[in-house]
């Protein structure tokens, strides 16, 4: 009797103020298989790509891990480690918005990798900005 092993999705990001457009991203890549593992980006790598989180490593984990479509969540902490993850968690596609693309077709060698379209007129930058505007106020 042939069991068929589940087929995997990876994806990878910070996830700060989580959205719309994060949702649609995940609910998205989920689709393309049967389960979603989530990397998400460390507060030192964050740090390190010049990014500041609104909230912790530890409270955007929780957050994630209590979406219905996310299967695992597990720590970024550098570029390179999206090899090791694909071949560890043994994915069999890799996910990531359309503004990467190109940027990640060296692991076209280890899996399938398909660029999302990001959702349109939202993002982590611009709703950071309005908060900022709204304290200025």
């Amino acid at each position: 009797m042939n069991v068929r092993r589940p087929k995997i999705i990876i994806t990878y990001g910070s996830f700060d103020v989580l959205h719309r457009g994060h949702i649609n991203l995940l609910r998205r890549a989920r689709a393309l298989g049967d389960k979603l593992y989530v990397g998400l980006s460390s507060d030192p790598f964050n740090h390190a790509k010049g990014k500041l989180s609104v909230f912790p490593y530890r409270d955007r984990k929780l957050i994630l891990e209590n979406l219905k479509f996310v299967d695992r969540v597990f720590k970024e902490s550098s570029w390179s480690q999206k090899a090791r993850d694909i071949k560890k968690y043994q994915a069999d596609t890799f996910v990531i918005g359309d503004d990467w693309r190109g940027k990640f077709d060296e692991l076209k060698k280890l899996c399938r990798v398909v660029y999302l379209s990001r959702t349109g007129g939202i993002s982590t930058t611009k709703i950071k900005r309005r908060i900022a505007a709204l304290h200025r106020i």
